[in-house]
């Protein structure tokens, strides 16, 4: 017998949470099939665990320049076993909370693996299950490349699996999760080398950002391997491991080597055959402006769909896809322009709309300002750690309206949520001119700005 449902969705992460506790909200009758834990990747391996991890590290490096505020203090020790016990902890209870929520809305769960067998019919353990609307939430999970000897590494998922503080660690890899996790090693105590397989990080965000990141990551003693293509990882009599480049470049001695070279999206085990739907080549899910996918009644939200990988994109996409069809606003949705992220690297990076080439790209040279900043803050003006701040607004058209705000430095990843809806409302660069500042404080530069360039190409 199969058991009928408004909602059946698939993943119990960010996004398949938040739709099904919204379309409950409506008094939708809703089941929610997770194979893992509830929180997805957000609690148990992604933003929560950790944003702990950058705290710690925070913290260390907060000891680091009491001295130079006055503070006798020596940092004799650091028990990365107790920190893990008590992350942990933290990301059980938050399992639990998302249990209980999902009760309370009477949602159903059920636990296990769901796989198509008719395009609004699941299977799970042998028993059936269909509804009205099935959402896709699947989210992804870490890519491992095919080159010899990667069962050597370990991921960003397996990170947070580690008992011990690492010795020496490489990490392969350019995106975010490479660039935060240098940073939360490093100030912990690690010796850290990032390989990467061109110059430079981070290559989506604004050249600014990345540039200033990689400069405070090299002052920090963090080596960097560029233009490299891995070949294979070996372990050697010693046990450590080596890495292997395709240029004849080997680097070694690490007792821990992360890949954080992308993610793909969990869709093989769904069958979407089942349903007529089919994913890209790279296994993600296409969606339209209201995350349907082309099949009536299938949609899709979140990190499978391929865009905006960030939880509070998923919340606010399943939330509005509830919305549309349960809660009666037919043209509920998500947009996906000027959607602010940060970066938790050492220091934390913020940034929402265009950088300049994009804004070059879409408005012309011509058409397009850039004002920008960079100084050592109030915090770090006297202590032997420098630790700079650096800013831009990209403004567009005579009337300098700002297509991006782009921040890296103390504060930027607290300050930037402010700016981001300023950004949104389509503030100009006057509007942010006339805005009194707060002093002293490192988010009055952003109203100060003066002396503007015109953009490069």
């Amino acid at each position: 017998m199969t058991q009928h449902f408004d909602l059946l969705t698939i993943g119990g992460g960010s996004a398949g949470v938040a739709a099904s506790n919204r379309a409950a909200s409506y008094g939708a009758r809703c089941l929610l099939i997770e194979k893992g834990r509830l929180g997805g990747t957000c609690v148990n391996v992604g933003c929560v665990p950790k944003k702990i991890m950058w705290n710690a590290a925070q913290i260390a490096h907060a000891i680091e320049d009491a001295p130079d505020y006055g503070f006798t203090v020596e940092r004799t020790g650091f028990d990365w076993a107790r920190l893990k016990h008590e992350r942990d902890q933290h990301v059980r209870d938050l399992n639990g909370h998302y249990a209980r929520y999902l009760a309370s809305n009477k949602v159903e769960v059920v636990q296990g693996s769901a796989r198509f067998v008719a395009p609004r019919t699941v299977e799970v353990d042998g028993r059936r299950y269909s509804a009205t609307h099935v959402l896709i939430a699947t989210g992804g999970h870490p890519i491992v490349p095919e080159v010899p000897g990667a069962n050597l590494g370990i991921t960003s998922d397996g990170f947070f699996d580690l008992e011990q503080l690492p010795r020496k660690v490489a990490i392969i890899g350019a995106g975010y999760i490479a660039a935060e996790l240098a940073g939360v090693l490093h100030a912990l105590g690690s010796e850290v080398t990032l390989v990467l397989r061109r110059e430079q990080l981070v290559m989506s965000f604004d050249p600014m950002l990345r540039d200033n990141l990689m400069e405070h990551m090299r002052a920090d003693d963090i080596e960097f391997l560029t233009n490299s293509q891995i070949k294979g990882l070996q372990r050697e009599a010693d046990g450590t491991v080596t890495i292997h480049c395709d240029s004849g470049t080997r680097a070694g001695g690490f007792d821990t080597v992360i890949w954080a070279v992308g993610r793909a999206p969990n869709t093989r085990a769904l069958d979407l055959n089942a349903t007529g739907l089919a994913a890209d080549q790279l296994g993600f899910v296409i969606t339209d402006e209201f995350q349907e996918t082309g099949v009536e009644g299938i949609y899709a939200v979140g990190d499978v769909t391929g865009r905006a990988a960030l939880t509070p994109v998923a919340i606010a996409a399943g939330r509005r896809l509830a919305d549309r069809l349960f809660g009666g606003m037919k043209d509920r949705r998500l947009s996906y322009e000027n959607i602010p992220t940060v970066m938790f690297s050492h220091p934390p990076v913020g940034t929402v709309g265009l950088t300049e080439p994009q804004a070059v790209l879409h408005y012309g040279a011509q058409a397009v300002k850039v004002y920008q900043a960079r100084f050592t803050p109030m915090l770090h003006a006297f202590t032997k750690r420098k630790v700079k701040t650096a800013m831009k607004l990209v403004v567009a058209g005579p009337e300098e309206r700002v297509v991006g705000c782009h921040i890296i430095g103390p504060g930027a990843d607290e300050m930037l949520q402010g700016f981001a809806v300023a950004v949104q409302m389509g503030a100009t660069k006057r509007d942010f001119d006339d805005t009194v500042a707060i002093h002293p404080t490192v988010s009055e530069e952003l109203v100060t700005l003066r002396n503007a360039r015109p953009a490069t190409v």
